[in-house]
């Protein structure tokens, strides 16, 4: 049978637009169908906006600490509407990238929305497409709680949309895009409140990476109602009025009635789930699992011709993993080579302020896959050189989880600054192999935080 192409790829993401272009790079007719800016959720309404926001938080904080070093700063002023601009801007410039960057590898752009009708057919506005093969790489949206008057709120998608500063917000969730604009609003000078309905915050990651960042949030000014839930949102001439009933009755506490008042917004982090309505998956034989496409260590869906990578399925979700399972994906079908994903080692961060970074597994997995008696785990806790002569009381947390028996590191934990950018060198090691004895045997670079990984005894 003649298909009008090769590989027709629903979603013009970061993974969506690596798998076309791979694709195409080994000679397929590729064509990719969005409706909306390209890049997908990490350009327009995730990481880069988002991180150019942590690094415009980071600029208060850096001038108190200069005067430890006999700078004299003058108190400045912010101007929130000046970085917003800014900052879409730069998103502005990233579309035009994405836009070359399929014009020049003759990839079809379709600016609109792709439906599935069967397992080689989309519907592209009024026109029928078939292809041999479809990517599915629609990514996710965030989600919000059933909660009376939730509509008074915004995800985390609006936090870049608003034209005025709120000068007091809480933030319903404790994962990590709400302890990163945590970090951010109070960064910038807003009065921060969390709320999250676990004992703490990051549910997943390492214990004292857990308690290590909490407990620094708590230190920079936000505060955080743990084991509490929000029951209710009104909208008054005040702002908005957030009910929030504090206890979990699981744990034996007792509950109790709180009320905040904030500026007109309430930011819900509460999660994301994958973009898969209206999307057809109903016309093929693909499966889901928990509200997210299915798919086996190929990325393939249980329909033979349909293929999911990204957000949307029920694997890392994560922009450079979205990217590596599209690349892996075109080179199998398209160049010849029998390549796979490893899910193994994937190193993740969490752009707070103070940074949170891991890659590994944790103490807690590390003890139920080999036993506790096989784990070795060594930590390090200090106040690193660059916050003496301010005098401040900000730790450090560096911790390396090991399997006695070969000696492997399992696991590296961080929080501290920087944590993302040694991490990041701290996963090659581990992606290797690397063995305690491997980073005993390696000379630090004094003076720096980052040696304390290759000290630890």
């Amino acid at each position: 049978m003649t298909y009008d192409f090769d590989l027709f790829v629903i979603g013009g993401g970061s993974g969506g637009i690596a798998a076309s272009r791979r694709a195409a790079s080994h000679g397929a007719k590729v064509a990719v169908a969005e409706a909306h800016d390209l890049g997908g959720t990490c350009v327009n309404r995730g990481c880069v906006p988002k991180k150019l926001m942590v690094y415009a938080s980071r600029f208060p904080k850096s001038a108190e600490e200069s005067v430890g070093y006999g700078w004299k700063v003058d108190s400045g002023s912010f101007i929130w509407q000046k970085m917003i601009a800014a900052v879409h801007g730069e998103v502005e410039r990233l579309n035009g990238i994405y836009q070359r960057m399929i014009d020049s590898a003759e990839v079809k752009l379709y600016r609109q929305y792709a439906k599935l009708l069967d397992a080689h057919t989309v519907e592209v506005g009024d026109e029928k497409v078939t292809a041999e093969r479809i990517l599915i790489a629609v990514g996710g949206h965030p989600v919000k709680p059933d909660i009376p008057g939730i509509e008074h709120t915004i995800s985390s998608d609006g936090m870049f949309e608003l034209t005025e500063q709120p000068q007091r917000i809480v933030i319903l969730g404790g994962g990590y895009i709400g302890c990163e604009f945590a970090g951010i609003m109070n960064g910038l000078g807003t009065e921060v409140t969390m709320v999250i309905r676990k004992e703490q915050i990051l549910y997943g990651f390492d214990e004292d990476l857990r308690d290590e960042l909490h407990e620094a949030l708590q230190k920079e000014g936000i505060k955080i109602f743990n084991s509490s839930e929000i029951v209710g949102i009104e909208q008054s001439e005040e702002g908005v009025t957030v009910k929030i009933v504090e206890g979990n009755a699981n744990n034996g506490d007792e509950a109790k009635a709180s009320t905040i008042v904030v500026d007109a917004v309430c930011l819900s982090a509460t999660g994301r789930k994958p973009s898969l309505d209206d999307l057809g998956l109903e016309n093929t034989a693909v499966e889901t699992n928990k509200g997210a496409i299915a798919i086996d260590k190929h990325c393939q869906t249980a329909d033979p011709s349909i293929y999911a990578i990204g957000d949307c399925t029920d694997r890392i979700n994560l922009t450079p993993v979205a990217i590596n399972e599209g690349r892996v994906l075109a080179d199998t079908l398209y160049g010849g080579q029998d390549r796979l994903m490893s899910y193994d080692y994937v190193p993740s961060a969490v752009f707070t302020t103070p940074e949170a970074a891991t890659v590994g597994i944790t103490e807690t997995d590390a003890i139920e896959q080999y036993g506790e008696e096989n784990i070795h785990v060594f930590r390090s806790r200090f106040r690193s050189m660059y916050y003496t002569l301010p005098n401040k009381d900000q730790k450090t947390l560096m911790k390396l989880v090991v399997h006695t028996e070969s000696d492997k590191v399992l696991g590296a934990h961080m929080v501290g600054d920087h944590a993302a950018e040694i991490i990041q060198g701290i996963a090659i090691a581990l992606k290797m192999g690397a063995t305690k004895a491997n980073f005993d045997a390696t000379v630090g670079i004094h003076p720096s935080s980052a040696e304390e990984f290759v000290t630890m005894r």
